[in-house]
């Protein structure tokens, strides 16, 4: 395996386990509909940029939304 794809695997690697520990820490079960979401928090806008892209193949993959910021 050549060099660059080692350190793009690490990469994709860390990133998807930055994810999941993120999306561990943000799970809320909102009351109304008794569903579990991601939730982004409003002063962090940064994790919403960076984790959106895979909180949609989460979304697909297990069914768990998100949303940024909490629930009204």
């Amino acid at each position: 395996m050549r060099p660059w794809m080692r350190i793009a695997l690490f990469a994709l690697a860390i990133y998807l386990g930055l994810y999941v520990r993120f999306r561990n820490q943000w799970v809320e079960t909102w009351d109304r509909d008794g569903s579990r979401y991601v939730i982004f928090p409003e002063d962090s806008v940064w994790a919403y940029y960076v984790f959106r892209p895979l909180s949609y193949l989460d979304s697909f993959v297990t069914g768990m939304g998100s949303h940024l910021g909490p629930h009204g």
